[in-house]
């Protein structure tokens, strides 16, 4: 997606009205699709299922989110794993499980950042179903969390969670290619929870909310893994460099913190050169953590990462597991009778 594109999408405006036509097409096949997906009676998996995906294009905080709800369902005495569809990543046989070899250009970047960061299994497999499968024939979980899954109608989810970022919201409020919204704001109606990446959306309402914030916690050097305290960016110059959804919220949180920052966006799942972590003067280059997983084998000395952990309010955690409780799945034995 061009950042071009972007700005007119989560611009005030609908510059983009002449393609109107292709939005009203675009609007009625999402529609039909999930109308023949509802029709369609879908098995239930015999372990519960959470999806946890957005209505926008583009990064709306979905895998922060991924990896504190993993963290959430293990202290709650649940053995969860992750699915996700790949994106940006290839690989020459699916289902795939992240291993500590497995490269982005693989698994995408966003399933070898998690895998890393929770330490829980990670599936890979554009055909999510299968990817679920296997977690389940292969005995390693209970649950599943399915990052990105919202509009894959094909898996069976027994909770959906759609998430926005505050800053961006829903843009102008139209349909791709007019706007960024992948289907209607009313499929708001038939998800569990909607959570708030940063702040609040003006006109969003539904009655099972949360605000997520992303909490900067060090700065980790990225060949070494030597660690720094926050304090360490007061004052420093630096590039921040960000292949991620929103890079504008990522600068901010540097600048947030006093660090005097050089930025350089990217277009989300970019693929890096080592041209892109070139600073002047020598100053340090700073970045995400789900960039950093595409730049470590390029990565020079002065590369870091700053590592972030989502915070949500205890409510909605309770919430969320009080919700989980209640769930009856099947018993896979008597499905295979």
């Amino acid at each position: 997606m061009s950042r071009v594109v972007e700005r007119l999408w989560y611009s005030g405006s609908r510059p983009l009205w002449p393609l109107w036509p292709l939005a009203w097409l675009y609007g009625f096949i999402v529609c039909r699709r999930r109308n023949a997906a509802l029709a369609k009676p879908v098995a239930r998996l015999p372990m519960p299922v959470i999806v946890v995906g957005n209505l926008t294009a583009g990064g709306t905080g979905k895998s922060p989110l991924t990896g504190w709800l993993v963290a959430q369902l293990q202290e709650a005495g649940y053995r969860p794993a992750i699915l996700s569809r790949g994106y940006g990543g290839k690989s020459p046989h699916y289902p795939l499980r992240v291993s500590s070899g497995t490269t982005p250009a693989q698994a995408g970047d966003e399933p070898v950042m998690l895998a890393a960061q929770t330490g829980v299994p990670v599936i890979v497999d554009p055909q999510r179903v299968r990817a679920a499968r296997y977690a389940l024939e292969q005995g390693l979980a209970d649950v599943l969390v399915c990052d990105d899954g919202l509009q894959h109608y094909a898996l069976p989810r027994d909770i959906e969670i759609a998430v926005f970022d505050g800053q961006r919201g829903c843009g102008n409020g139209a349909l791709i290619p007019v706007g960024p919204l992948r289907e209607p704001l009313a499929r708001l109606g038939s998800v569990d929870f909607v959570v708030f990446n940063g702040s609040t959306v003006d006109g969003l309402e539904h009655p099972n909310t949360a605000l997520m914030t992303l909490a900067p916690t060090r700065l980790r050097h990225l060949q070494s893994g030597e660690l720094q305290p926050l304090a360490w960016l007061q004052g420093r110059q630096m590039r921040a460099v960000a292949g991620i959804g929103n890079p504008g919220r990522f600068f901010q949180t540097l600048v947030d913190l006093g660090a005097q920052v050089d930025p350089s966006p990217r277009p989300d799942h970019h693929t890096f050169t080592p041209q892109d972590l070139m600073a002047p003067d020598g100053a340090p280059v700073v970045m995400t953590a789900k960039d950093a997983v595409k730049c470590q084998s390029i990565a020079h000395q002065g590369c870091w990462v700053l590592d972030v952990e989502a915070v949500l309010p205890d409510s909605f955690r309770q919430h969320l597991l009080a919700r989980l409780a209640t769930l009856r799945v099947p018993d896979q034995s008597s499905e295979q009778t």
